[in-house]
């Protein structure tokens, strides 16, 4: 199977070359690597294009943006930037950040899962984050869900949940619309990413609301957007967090912003959200 891949980078000269290093020494090689140099003030440039210059599938595309960073909406910019210059000649597209190091058999292990099945939309393994010397799970979210930063996508699936929005919620929306439009969602524990930096690790208190604002567009209701947004603070270790994402939610009710979904999409993600919140409450009785 061809693999796509488009890396979205902004200012990423200590961890990029790791990353590219990884995915070069692949048992199942990239066909091509896109990186978007999304006004990097570093050496992030110079970095890719001597990995360019080595590496023919390697190439390295600039985009003048905001130096603001915003969860969802920049770094998919970005994405789509890259990804509006490569052909069609894929079988899957990769989303992956620029600080990972991937075990040297992770392509060729989702290449596996996707030839296994054809019903299989998406694959990605788990992200793995340095503590006191040790690399731990990033215990962000449940191990059914493909981290945003490693998302690898079948064509047809990615086509029909019409790529990836930008803004924040993108890398859940995907996975309901798969869910939707029956398409399976295929984690592997056995693959650990290092994650070299951890996650919004520079997101300030508009960022913060702009998860509430997510969990509105996503479709999913005050009850759920409350289960939701206790879960995630409590995840996160910092409780304050829930308050945060309960004014964005209410924030973008108010001003009644637009959701990601249809109204029938949004009616369906409802129903599925709160039918795996009730098998996890029962599971613990």
């Amino acid at each position: 199977m061809n693999y796509y891949l488009v890396i979205p980078a902004h200012n990423e000269e200590q961890f990029i070359a790791l990353t590219l290093e990884s995915l070069v020494s692949q048992t199942h090689l990239p066909t091509k690597v896109v990186i978007v140099n999304d006004n990097s003030t570093d050496k992030t440039a110079d970095i890719v294009l001597a990995f360019a210059k080595k590496y023919p599938f390697i190439s390295l595309i600039d985009k003048k943006s905001s130096a603001i960073h915003l969860p969802g909406s920049k770094v998919i910019h970005a994405f789509q930037t890259g990804f509006e210059t490569l052909d069609e000649n894929y079988d899957v597209i990769v989303k992956i950040d620029a600080d990972l190091i991937f075990p040297l058999n992770y392509f060729e292990t989702i290449n596996r899962h996707f030839k296994s099945d054809p019903t299989i939309g998406m694959v990605g393994g788990f992200c793995y984050i340095e503590k006191k010397d040790e690399w731990v799970l990033e215990n962000l979210t449940d191990k059914d869900h493909i981290r945003g930063a490693l998302k690898a996508y079948r064509k047809e699936t990615f086509k029909q949940i019409g790529g990836l929005k930008p803004q924040m919620g993108w890398d859940t929306v995907d996975e309901l619309l798969c869910k939707f439009y029956n398409w399976k969602v295929v984690t592997d524990s056995t693959l650990h990413v290092k994650h070299l930096k951890p996650t919004g690790a520079n997101y300030n208190k508009i960022a913060r609301y702009k998860q509430g604002e997510a969990f509105y567009t996503l479709g999913y209701g005050f009850l759920i957007t409350t289960i939701a947004s206790a879960k995630l603070a409590m995840m996160k270790k910092k409780p304050f967090l829930f308050l945060d994402y309960l004014k964005g939610f209410l924030k973008a009710k108010s001003n009644t912003t637009s959701l990601m979904v249809t109204a029938e999409q949004a009616k369906f993600i409802r129903k599925y959200r709160l039918k795996k919140m009730k098998e996890k409450l029962f599971g613990l009785f």
